[in-house]
């Protein structure tokens, strides 16, 4: 059985409108997708030496990613990690690895960094920048967050030749904002935080994922989506496994649309694994200030930016 046939047919979908994996012709650009979306761009195209952009998991961090790399032209090389680990030899590698820059293993870090630096003033004499983009940044260690720090001093002139797009889960900026890493944060120029949807935008979020996949956007019922929100909190990843488990009961039902009850059901037959996990957030995390607005920071100056405008 082909498990993308298992409620497709059934709703009439083209695809499973809510899998995990990030999509970005499923992006939704909610008011603070657009503003993070925004302070992206603005980080590649103004050259600042380091971009921050947090958020709790599953708050659409990497398709926001995922959907600046689909932009990106061939006057931008781009390299992406995740969730690397190492020393700072082993970084660099793994830098290089994602640049493409070729290097032998048992060379020295010495020579892996001369190679990398010619690498990065070839690519700029060429007239292209190169962005180096790593999320799952928070697993780094504040000696690689330092190293990467370090690949933001190789300069030409007035002109940045490698610029950082850090990405993370709410301790990242934490991290950041530590006292022991402040020569890092003063070469972040722009930063966003995303928040949880609240329950307007996850209804409209549930409705754009079920019309991008084929269908009319009333297959889950404005109150199951408000069931959906309460059980979920906003988080994106978790409206997509809620919503998908829904669609999945209201098909073995043989429902037309997923109804409150058919949420309810999910939720207490424990098949939702996420609604077993905590759900106050500890004070530890929680933002000692608003920052779901993002601040560009030139000059010492703070600039608001208004919402980008998406067709």
């Amino acid at each position: 059985m082909d498990s993308s046939e298992l409620y497709t047919g059934h709703f009439g979908l083209n695809e499973r409108p809510f899998t995990l994996v990030p999509d970005p012709s499923f992006l939704f650009w909610s008011t603070q997708h657009k503003r993070a979306y925004a302070v992206l761009e603005f980080g590649v195209l103004s050259r600042a030496p380091i971009t921050l952009i947090t958020g709790e998991i599953g708050s659409g961090k990497t398709t926001l990613v995922q959907k600046l790399l689909s932009q990106m032209d061939e006057t931008v090389r781009v390299g992406l990690l995740s969730n690397v680990q190492g020393d700072r030899g082993e970084l660099l590698q793994w830098v290089m690895n994602a640049l493409s820059i070729p290097f032998d293993p048992g060379e020295s870090y010495v020579t892996l960094f001369q190679r990398f630096q010619e690498s990065i003033i070839s690519e700029y004499a060429e007239g292209r920048r190169v962005v180096l983009i790593i999320d799952e940044a928070q697993n780094l260690s504040t000696e690689g967050l330092e190293e990467m720090r370090m690949l933001t001093n190789i300069n030409a002139n007035k002109d940045e030749l490698i610029q950082l797009i850090l990405v993370g889960q709410p301790e990242l900026k934490t991290i950041v904002l530590s006292p022991g890493m402040r020569q890092l944060a003063q070469r972040v120029a722009a930063s966003f935080h995303l928040e949880a949807m609240d329950e307007p935008t996850v209804r409209a979020y549930i409705k754009h994922r079920m019309k991008v996949a084929g269908g009319t956007g009333s297959e889950i019922t404005p109150t199951a989506c408000g069931e959906i929100f309460k059980a979920t909190k906003g988080i994106p990843r978790l409206v997509n496994q809620l919503c998908e488990l829904c669609l999945l009961y209201a098909w073995s039902s043989n429902n037309a649309c997923v109804s409150v009850k058919a949420v309810r059901d999910v939720l207490d037959d424990g098949v939702f694994f996420a609604s077993n996990l905590p759900t106050d957030v500890e004070a530890d995390d929680k933002p000692e200030k608003d920052i779901s607005k993002p601040l560009f920071l030139r000059q010492g100056r703070r600039v608001d930016i208004p919402d980008k405008k998406t067709g």
